[in-house]
Protein backbone atom coordinates (compact mmCIF):
# COMPACT_ATOMS: atom_id res chain seq x y z
CA UNK A 1 0.00 0.00 0.00
CA UNK A 2 1.78 3.19 -1.16
CA UNK A 3 1.75 5.92 1.49
CA UNK A 4 2.24 9.67 1.47
CA UNK A 5 4.74 10.35 4.24
CA UNK A 6 6.04 13.41 6.10
CA UNK A 7 9.48 12.64 7.55
CA UNK A 8 11.23 14.59 10.32
CA UNK A 9 14.88 13.84 11.20
CA UNK A 10 17.55 16.44 11.98
CA UNK A 11 20.57 14.29 11.04
CA UNK A 12 20.96 14.87 7.30
CA UNK A 13 22.48 11.49 6.46
CA UNK A 14 19.83 9.64 8.44
CA UNK A 15 17.08 11.74 6.85
CA UNK A 16 18.32 11.10 3.32
CA UNK A 17 18.72 7.41 4.08
CA UNK A 18 15.16 7.18 5.36
CA UNK A 19 13.86 9.01 2.30
CA UNK A 20 15.60 6.50 0.06
CA UNK A 21 14.29 3.58 2.11
CA UNK A 22 10.71 4.85 2.10
CA UNK A 23 10.84 5.41 -1.66
CA UNK A 24 12.27 1.92 -2.08
CA UNK A 25 9.14 0.61 -0.37
CA UNK A 26 7.05 2.48 -2.94
CA UNK A 27 5.98 5.34 -0.65
CA UNK A 28 6.10 9.05 -1.48
CA UNK A 29 7.89 11.42 0.89
CA UNK A 30 5.89 14.63 0.47
CA UNK A 31 8.15 16.53 2.89
CA UNK A 32 11.46 15.75 4.65
CA UNK A 33 12.27 18.28 7.38
CA UNK A 34 14.84 18.76 10.13
CA UNK A 35 13.00 20.34 13.07
CA UNK A 36 9.78 20.03 15.01
CA UNK A 37 8.27 23.33 13.85
CA UNK A 38 8.74 22.36 10.21
CA UNK A 39 7.22 18.96 10.98
CA UNK A 40 4.03 20.51 12.32
CA UNK A 41 3.79 22.86 9.35
CA UNK A 42 4.39 20.08 6.80
CA UNK A 43 1.89 17.72 8.43
CA UNK A 44 -0.80 20.37 8.44
CA UNK A 45 -0.07 21.36 4.84
CA UNK A 46 0.16 17.91 3.27
CA UNK A 47 -2.20 15.85 5.48
CA UNK A 48 -0.08 12.71 4.91
CA UNK A 49 -1.06 9.10 5.45
CA UNK A 50 1.78 8.78 7.96
CA UNK A 51 4.19 10.99 9.90
CA UNK A 52 7.59 9.49 10.76
CA UNK A 53 9.61 11.51 13.26
CA UNK A 54 12.67 11.30 15.47
CA UNK A 55 12.19 12.05 19.18
CA UNK A 56 15.11 14.45 19.64
CA UNK A 57 15.48 17.36 17.23
CA UNK A 58 15.63 21.17 17.01
CA UNK A 59 14.72 23.71 18.09
CA UNK A 60 15.14 22.45 21.67
CA UNK A 61 17.29 19.41 20.88
CA UNK A 62 15.32 17.51 23.51
CA UNK A 63 12.07 15.61 22.94
CA UNK A 64 10.74 18.18 20.44
CA UNK A 65 9.86 15.54 17.84
CA UNK A 66 7.83 13.60 20.37
CA UNK A 67 6.05 16.76 21.53
CA UNK A 68 5.18 17.55 17.92
CA UNK A 69 3.82 14.02 17.43
CA UNK A 70 1.68 14.28 20.57
CA UNK A 71 0.40 17.68 19.44
CA UNK A 72 -0.50 16.30 16.02
CA UNK A 73 -2.48 13.43 17.51
CA UNK A 74 -4.21 15.71 20.00
CA UNK A 75 -5.25 18.14 17.26
CA UNK A 76 -6.13 15.53 14.65
CA UNK A 77 -7.31 12.08 15.84
CA UNK A 78 -6.84 10.88 12.26
CA UNK A 79 -3.09 11.55 12.22
CA UNK A 80 -1.05 8.33 12.09
CA UNK A 81 2.38 8.78 13.68
CA UNK A 82 5.45 6.57 13.92
CA UNK A 83 8.12 7.84 16.32
CA UNK A 84 11.74 6.70 16.11
CA UNK A 85 13.98 6.82 19.17
CA UNK A 86 17.62 6.09 19.89
CA UNK A 87 16.77 4.69 23.32
CA UNK A 88 14.05 2.53 24.85
CA UNK A 89 12.43 5.33 26.88
CA UNK A 90 9.17 3.83 28.14
CA UNK A 91 7.85 7.22 29.29
CA UNK A 92 7.97 8.42 25.68
CA UNK A 93 5.94 5.44 24.51
CA UNK A 94 3.33 5.99 27.22
CA UNK A 95 3.02 9.70 26.42
CA UNK A 96 2.66 9.02 22.71
CA UNK A 97 -0.15 6.56 23.34
CA UNK A 98 -1.94 8.93 25.71
CA UNK A 99 -4.12 10.93 23.29
CA UNK A 100 -6.15 8.04 21.93
CA UNK A 101 -7.43 8.68 18.43
CA UNK A 102 -8.78 6.87 15.41
CA UNK A 103 -5.40 6.52 13.75
CA UNK A 104 -2.42 4.31 14.34
CA UNK A 105 0.61 5.08 16.46
CA UNK A 106 4.02 3.49 16.72
CA UNK A 107 7.19 3.75 18.78
CA UNK A 108 10.28 2.04 17.35
CA UNK A 109 13.96 2.11 18.18
CA UNK A 110 16.15 3.38 15.36
CA UNK A 111 17.94 0.05 15.28
CA UNK A 112 14.68 -1.41 14.00
CA UNK A 113 15.09 0.60 10.78
CA UNK A 114 17.98 -1.71 9.94
CA UNK A 115 15.62 -4.67 10.08
CA UNK A 116 14.06 -3.78 6.75
CA UNK A 117 11.11 -6.18 6.79
CA UNK A 118 10.08 -5.19 10.34
CA UNK A 119 10.31 -1.49 9.57
CA UNK A 120 8.36 -1.81 6.31
CA UNK A 121 5.67 -3.80 8.13
CA UNK A 122 5.45 -1.23 10.95
CA UNK A 123 4.93 1.62 8.46
CA UNK A 124 1.94 -0.07 6.86
CA UNK A 125 0.44 -1.25 10.13
CA UNK A 126 0.60 2.17 11.79
CA UNK A 127 -0.85 3.85 8.70
CA UNK A 128 -3.66 1.26 8.80
CA UNK A 129 -4.57 2.27 12.36
CA UNK A 130 -2.66 -0.26 14.46
CA UNK A 131 -0.50 0.33 17.52
CA UNK A 132 3.10 -0.86 17.18
CA UNK A 133 5.54 -0.74 20.11
CA UNK A 134 9.14 -1.88 19.74
CA UNK A 135 9.67 -5.36 21.26
CA UNK A 136 12.75 -4.08 23.11
CA UNK A 137 10.60 -1.50 24.89
CA UNK A 138 8.14 -4.21 25.88
CA UNK A 139 10.97 -6.40 27.21
CA UNK A 140 12.25 -3.48 29.27
CA UNK A 141 8.77 -3.00 30.70
CA UNK A 142 8.56 -6.66 31.63
CA UNK A 143 11.79 -6.30 33.60
CA UNK A 144 10.66 -3.14 35.41
CA UNK A 145 7.01 -3.73 36.27
CA UNK A 146 5.84 -2.57 39.67
CA UNK A 147 4.92 -4.96 42.42
CA UNK A 148 1.68 -3.13 43.11
CA UNK A 149 -1.07 -1.73 40.93
CA UNK A 150 -3.77 -2.93 38.51
CA UNK A 151 -1.38 -5.19 36.60
CA UNK A 152 -1.06 -7.35 39.71
CA UNK A 153 -4.56 -8.60 39.04
CA UNK A 154 -3.39 -10.31 35.86
CA UNK A 155 -2.22 -13.90 35.68
CA UNK A 156 1.21 -14.62 34.15
CA UNK A 157 -0.48 -15.76 30.92
CA UNK A 158 -2.59 -12.59 30.78
CA UNK A 159 0.61 -10.55 31.19
CA UNK A 160 2.12 -12.46 28.29
CA UNK A 161 -0.92 -11.66 26.15
CA UNK A 162 -0.87 -7.98 27.14
CA UNK A 163 2.85 -7.76 26.41
CA UNK A 164 2.25 -9.04 22.88
CA UNK A 165 -0.69 -6.65 22.51
CA UNK A 166 1.73 -3.85 23.39
CA UNK A 167 3.89 -4.95 20.46
CA UNK A 168 0.88 -4.46 18.19
CA UNK A 169 0.24 -8.18 17.64
CA UNK A 170 -3.20 -9.23 16.43
CA UNK A 171 -5.06 -12.06 18.16
CA UNK A 172 -4.01 -14.66 15.59
CA UNK A 173 -0.33 -13.72 15.95
CA UNK A 174 -0.63 -13.88 19.75
CA UNK A 175 -2.18 -17.33 19.50
CA UNK A 176 0.68 -18.55 17.33
CA UNK A 177 3.36 -17.01 19.57
CA UNK A 178 1.93 -18.56 22.75
CA UNK A 179 0.76 -21.79 21.07
CA UNK A 180 -2.81 -21.39 22.26
CA UNK A 181 -6.16 -21.16 20.45
CA UNK A 182 -7.77 -17.99 19.11
CA UNK A 183 -10.62 -18.52 21.57
CA UNK A 184 -8.16 -18.69 24.47
CA UNK A 185 -6.57 -15.40 23.35
CA UNK A 186 -9.99 -13.73 23.15
CA UNK A 187 -10.83 -15.03 26.64
CA UNK A 188 -7.53 -13.74 28.07
CA UNK A 189 -8.10 -10.32 26.48
CA UNK A 190 -11.61 -10.18 27.91
CA UNK A 191 -10.20 -10.98 31.34
CA UNK A 192 -7.55 -8.27 30.92
CA UNK A 193 -10.19 -5.66 30.07
CA UNK A 194 -12.28 -6.68 33.07
CA UNK A 195 -9.39 -6.74 35.55
CA UNK A 196 -8.14 -3.34 34.36
CA UNK A 197 -11.68 -1.92 34.75
CA UNK A 198 -11.96 -0.90 31.09
CA UNK A 199 -15.66 -0.35 30.26
CA UNK A 200 -17.18 -2.38 27.45
CA UNK A 201 -18.60 0.72 25.78
CA UNK A 202 -15.13 2.25 25.29
CA UNK A 203 -14.01 1.63 21.71
CA UNK A 204 -10.35 2.08 22.61
CA UNK A 205 -10.05 -0.66 25.24
CA UNK A 206 -7.15 -2.36 23.49
CA UNK A 207 -5.13 0.88 23.38
CA UNK A 208 -6.11 1.75 26.94
CA UNK A 209 -4.97 -1.68 28.13
CA UNK A 210 -1.60 -1.19 26.44
CA UNK A 211 -1.34 2.29 27.93
CA UNK A 212 -1.98 0.85 31.42
CA UNK A 213 0.75 -1.69 30.74
CA UNK A 214 3.23 0.98 29.65
CA UNK A 215 2.51 3.13 32.69
CA UNK A 216 2.68 0.10 34.96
Amino acid sequence: MPLRVVLAEDAVLMREGLVGLLERFGHTVVAAVGDADALLAAAREHRPDLVVTDVRMPPGHADDGLRAAVALRAGDPGAAVLVLSQYAATAYAAELLGPAGRAGVGYLLKDRVGEIADFADALVRVAAGETVIDPDVVRQLLARQRTTGPLDRLTPRERDVLGLMAQGRANLAIARELDISDNAVAKHIGNIFAKLDLPAEDGHRRVLAVLTYLRG
